[in-house]
């Protein structure tokens, strides 16, 4: 009986194997692989054309000298540490007001947010580049109409990351989904007990409310920080077009305000060709991710309540 039920599992896991064939075999053509040959080239002097010398680490050392590289990193942590916190407030307010019950329209106003996460990150670039222009800005339009000085935008260097921070905030529907959906978990029997003691609304908000939505504001703060590190679609396009770089190669807007990490690497690897130096580039950005990904982990679960008693 227990030679014919062994018999059964390895049919069972053969089958499962055979099914599962074509996503293993692209997981590890199109992840694993080049995940490997990164590493590898990133120690060399690849740069997809000539041959190929082992150099060590001649690239990672090249990177920490590179001065436009200790720029990008700054403007990436600009993004981490100041974009990442202004939309995530404002994706969990947004969805406390969409979470108000007994308002009329509220379905109409909850897709309304939504619909910016729609448009492709290319697109919406492409939007504010109108809605930012200095000129004739629909934004500016309105600062100056109520008094208030239109800055530069895309011009200034002050303004540029700003401005980059707004439109990405103006796409928070995605996370404002996930906290709403968090709310709507939080049971009303606590919010009825508290009320019963007296608590007000903010004391209800702050002692039940996030204590219950930690787990998500966790996730999506997680999910928020990897993305600014990765940041490259916007800059790219904001920088392509306004690019009143110092250094044409760097390419990272008004004195190189908008050249983040990413970008760096993408113009490394695509304009300049040094593969392998980009492929260094994107190792250290994956040790990076990591720790930083690790750190958030450890430090937030000591304060997070997946259960409440």
């Amino acid at each position: 009986m227990r030679k014919k039920s062994s018999a059964q599992e390895r049919r069972f896991t053969r089958q499962g194997l055979i099914f599962a064939s074509p996503w293993i075999i692209g997981f590890i053509g199109f992840t694993i692989f080049p995940i490997i040959m990164a590493f590898y080239y990133s120690f060399t002097d690849y740069d997809m054309f000539g041959d190929t010398n082992w150099i060590g680490w001649e690239n990672y050392i090249d990177i920490f000298d590179d001065r436009y590289t200790g720029r990008a990193v700054n403007n990436t942590i600009y993004i981490a540490l100041v974009g990442v916190p202004i939309g995530q407030i404002v994706a969990l307010f947004l969805a406390t007001l969409l979470n108000k019950k007994g308002v009329k329209g509220m379905p109409i106003f909850r897709t309304i947010f939504y619909l910016p996460t729609l448009v492709p990150a290319a697109a919406c670039a492409l939007l504010f580049l109108w809605v930012l222009n200095g000129k004739n800005g629909i934004l500016n339009i309105a600062l100056s109409s109520i008094g208030l000085k239109a800055p530069g935008w895309l011009t200034d260097p002050k303004w540029t990351k700003p401005a980059l921070i707004i439109m990405d905030t103006w796409r928070c529907g995605g996370a404002m989904i996930i906290y709403l959906a968090a709310l709507r978990s939080v049971p009303e029997t606590f919010y009825e007990a508290a009320a019963l003691d007296g608590a007000n609304n903010t004391q209800k908000f702050w002692h039940i409310t996030i204590p219950y939505i930690a787990p998500t504001i966790q996730f999506n703060g997680l999910m928020a920080m990897i993305g600014s590190f990765q940041y490259f679609v916007q800059a790219q396009i904001f920088s392509s077009i306004t690019d009143y770089g110092s250094n044409a190669a760097a390419g990272g807007g008004p004195r190189n305000s908008m050249l983040f990490y990413c970008l760096h690497l993408y113009r490394k690897a695509f304009k300049q060709m040094e593969m392998g130096y980009a492929c260094a580039m994107a190792v250290l950005l994956a040790i990076v991710v990591m720790i930083v990904s690790y750190l958030i982990m450890y430090f937030s679960e000591k304060k997070i309540t997946y259960s409440v008693e």
